[in-house]
């Protein structure tokens, strides 16, 4: 895939992530594109709405996309997600198989892929999974940012 497809891709993670903002979860959204181009599968962060600590948008969006291609081995397809997987999703993808993992904003906190830990390169990975970081990094960083600085004032 192109550098403007993925930057195309990675808005419509962008759009579906503010929605989850919109609707009281971390604004973080998840699709996965399968070998042709196609959109097979997309989910944001639905922690709160669902009560559910596993529903995070990587994870969701994988189900939906097994689910899709009636198969857990989504070793042709491309996930994009908006912020950098944690160690649970890191997990996820590893066994999913993903063949490339898109994400915009690096996660100083939880990132599971390059900032805080690498999951994917580490011996605990039974799959070479191919990154491509910073995608839309500063729109998928302002909107966590707004979010978070949203929720502390209402806090207040």
């Amino acid at each position: 895939m192109s550098d403007r497809s993925h930057h195309q891709w990675m808005e419509l993670a962008l759009t579906i992530a503010q929605k989850a903002g919109e609707e009281g979860d971390v604004p973080v959204g998840a699709l996965v594109v399968d070998e042709l181009g196609n959109l097979i599968a997309s989910s944001s962060n639905r922690k709160e709405r669902d009560g559910d600590p596993t529903a995070h948008a990587e994870i969701l969006a994988l189900r939906k996309a097994g689910l899709a291609k009636k198969n857990w081995h989504l070793d042709r397809c491309t996930l994009y997600v908006t912020l950098e997987p944690c160690p649970m999703c890191a997990g996820a993808i590893i066994q999913a198989r993903i063949g490339l993992l898109v994400y915009g904003a690096s996660d100083p906190k939880t990132g599971a892929i390059r900032t805080v830990a690498n999951l994917p390169d580490s011996a605990l990975s039974n799959h070479r999974l191919a990154v491509l970081a910073g995608i839309r990094e500063s729109a998928c960083r302002s909107l966590l940012q707004s979010w978070f600085a949203q929720r502390r004032a209402t806090v207040k």
